[in-house]
């Protein structure tokens, strides 16, 4: 292995935790923007996620979302009891399907108003160019840490 030259930087601290503390206050800022319409960001994205997809299967939706089963069913449980969201049978007696209701159809457009004023206010804070940086840089890191690439860096270590 090569040893480090006078002109390489290598990273300090721990990427996890910085990229957790970012998200973190990124998710304070719309959450906190949320509040009003008795929302979380998780929710919202639901909502958004299920009237873009239409109705789907719960491990469509999940996988759609990127995350656990089980997540997307806590997450799910205080839309449902709200009668944002439904869940009906699907094309056989094992499957349900999700879809939204009016009354979801309805606090999804309150909540994305009350979210794109957070996303604008983020934009102003932190500035356009350094916005736009930070969407490529994570679309990037997203590409090249893809499944496959995880999976061979695990196998691999």
């Amino acid at each position: 292995m090569k040893a480090a030259t006078a002109t390489q930087i290598e990273p300090q601290g721990c990427t996890n935790f910085k990229l957790r503390s970012l998200g973190r206050v990124v998710s304070r800022h719309y959450d906190g923007a949320l509040t009003e319409c008795g929302l979380k960001t998780s929710q919202y994205s639901l909502l958004s996620h299920v009237i873009k997809l239409g109705p789907l299967r719960p491990i469509d939706l999940a996988r759609a979302m990127n995350v656990e089963a089980s997540t997307l069913t806590r997450n799910l449980k205080p839309l449902l009891v709200a009668g944002y969201l439904t869940q009906c049978e699907g094309v056989d007696a094992r499957s349900r399907l999700i879809t939204i209701t009016d009354a979801g159809r309805v606090k999804r457009v309150e909540a994305q108003r009350l979210w794109r004023s957070a996303q604008l206010d983020l934009n102003r804070i932190l500035g356009a160019d350094r916005v736009l940086a930070l969407h490529q840089l994570v679309d990037d890191s997203l590409e090249l840490l893809g499944a496959d690439a995880v999976a061979v860096a695990a196998q691999e270590s």
